[in-house]
């Protein structure tokens, strides 16, 4: 044992020996490491909007470029906090070497990320983006579409919703308006010089007038102890319960609900699984346009359906590059009147699905003559044939505002005599003649739409959309476990999606 142990040879082992010459970080990382993508990248960028956010005087800070380096190399490494980020500052190399051995802490790290990069990270995420495009690696020109929900840092059970706002808001005027009804029997001397309550249009100060003319009105009458309770209950409780409906709706504007935690966030149905199926919980809405996978314009939004978001995230991608794409690929969660128009007037060639575009090539939809669709329209008589060769003829219009406020025309046809027809049961199963609604603006946008999607280059782009853009979300929230905002508020969750986005796009450069 003793000759074959003396046999054994090892390189020296001699962590305290001082070294005559220190050796230098540059020497120890690779040439092709993604972090030296980052520091090239971001020495290419024109920080000046950044170096705007600070004031000057007072004892030197840390370079903000050195800080955004640091930063987008640590969500390129799934390092999301402040205090991880701090940790990797003193002991991961590559870190070391992007601070110059410098060492901020984690309250400088959320300081810089917070507050400086506020409406400052959309500049550099558009500058990053250009670079690409400048070197070929991308182009602007063709771009595909689609959102996901990202969960916000707040309580799931700190709820507020808009409809129990109403409905509680709503039962206060009505209790009021009882206890002013019963006092005008009561008291109608007092009350018959004051003015009558609108009970239309409430306020917290209302409330509390209201009752006070209440209170005073019946002092010294015959009234129950129920009655005295109620006022004393009302007068103590009500006008500050209005007040807090009345915040809560300035919050909610118009949202359907909101978190205590974050109010920005909105509750929205999260995808947990492959089918679909999740947990309702405050979130945010995160839209993203990609071409070769590659991120080239996201926005962030509080509604939880796509169709409000599209317009938005469109105008976007107009000032970040002051130009807008020629063409625009999207699944049907897009498809809607108002954004076919805002395609056809910003000259955007559009591969757009509608809600049912898929269902309309099944034989079941087409022989459905149930559904107006499938109803012959002749444009130059302005009517409609039902399925039995019966012109429908118009009667009138009906407007409806969407919920984003845009006004849609409806145009009405009735058939001549539905009785005793052979076909009224599978045609219309209602009493009298057949009525009929056709919005042919968005009849007209559908045609278009379907047009370019059967195309051959539809087609094309139909095929490559969920391998382009759904990639991206996978990439980030299973590769890089980003399911969970660590910031909250609209702004800051910006922040950190702006981060992700420039990390993601680095990443594909350094792969």
């Amino acid at each position: 044992m003793q000759n074959r142990r003396s046999k054994l040879v090892f390189k020296a082992y001699s962590p305290n020996q001082t070294l005559l010459f220190p050796s230098n970080l540059e020497e120890l990382i690779d040439a092709n490491h993604p972090v030296r993508i980052v520091d090239q990248i971001i020495d290419h960028i024109d920080i000046g909007p950044l170096l705007d956010t600070y004031k000057g005087g007072g004892a030197p800070g840390y370079h903000p470029r050195m800080m955004l380096k640091v930063l987008i190399n640590a969500y390129l490494n799934n390092i999301y906090t402040s205090r991880r980020i701090e940790a990797a500052i003193k002991e991961n190399i590559h870190f070391m070497w992007l601070a110059g051995m410098q060492r901020p802490d984690h309250n400088t790290i959320n300081r810089f990320r917070s507050d400086r990069l506020n409406h400052v990270i959309k500049n550099v995420f558009s500058q990053v983006v250009l670079l690409f495009v400048e070197q070929g690696i991308i182009s602007l020109k063709e771009v595909y579409t689609d959102g996901t929900k990202i969960e916000a840092n707040a309580n799931r059970y700190t709820f507020v919703w808009g409809k129990t706002i109403k409905y509680n808001k709503n039962r206060i005027v009505e209790q009021l308006k009882e206890l002013w009804d019963y006092t005008q029997q009561i008291a109608t001397e007092e009350l018959s010089d004051s003015e009558d309550v609108d009970f239309e249009e409430i306020s917290s100060q209302k409330v509390a007038e209201t009752i006070m003319r209440i209170d005073q009105a019946l002092k010294g009458k015959p009234i129950s102890k129920k009655i005295k309770q109620k006022v004393n209950y009302a007068k103590k409780n009500w006008p500050d319960k209005i007040k807090q409906y009345e915040e809560q709706e300035k919050l909610l504007v118009d949202r359907n609900s909101y978190s205590k935690t974050d109010p920005d966030a909105t509750f929205m149905r999260m995808k947990e699984d492959h089918m679909g199926n999740g947990q309702l919980k405050p979130g945010y809405n995160w839209q993203i346009s990609t071409t070769e996978q590659f991120c080239v314009n996201y926005s962030v939004h509080q509604d939880r359906s796509d169709i409000k978001t599209f317009i938005p995230h469109c105008q976007q991608f107009k000032e970040l590059y002051d130009q807008m794409p020629e063409v625009l690929t999207a699944d049907s969660g897009f498809g809607s009147e108002q954004n076919y128009e805002y395609l056809e007037q910003n000259q955007i060639k559009g591969f757009v699905k509608y809600n049912y575009f898929h269902k309309e090539q099944t034989q079941k939809f087409k022989l459905d003559i149930s559904r107006a669709e499938n109803l012959h329209y002749n444009e130059e008589k302005d009517c409609l044939y039902c399925p039995m060769g019966q012109q429908m003829n118009y009667i009138g219009e009906r407007k409806r505002k969407t919920d984003n406020g845009y006004m849609q025309t409806y145009n009405q046809y009735q058939a001549q005599n539905c009785y005793g027809c052979p076909l009224r049961g599978p045609c219309f199963k209602g009493k009298g003649n057949r009525i009929v609604e056709i919005n042919h603006k968005l009849r007209r946008y559908r045609q278009q739409a379907r047009d370019n999607l059967m195309s051959d280059e539809g087609m094309m782009h139909r095929s490559q959309r969920p391998v382009d853009v759904e990639p991206v979300f996978g990439m980030v929230k299973f590769n890089r476990g980003f399911t969970r905002f660590l910031l909250r508020g609209l702004d800051k969750v910006s922040i950190e999606l702006g981060l992700i986005a420039i990390a993601h796009n680095i990443s594909k450069i350094a792969a």
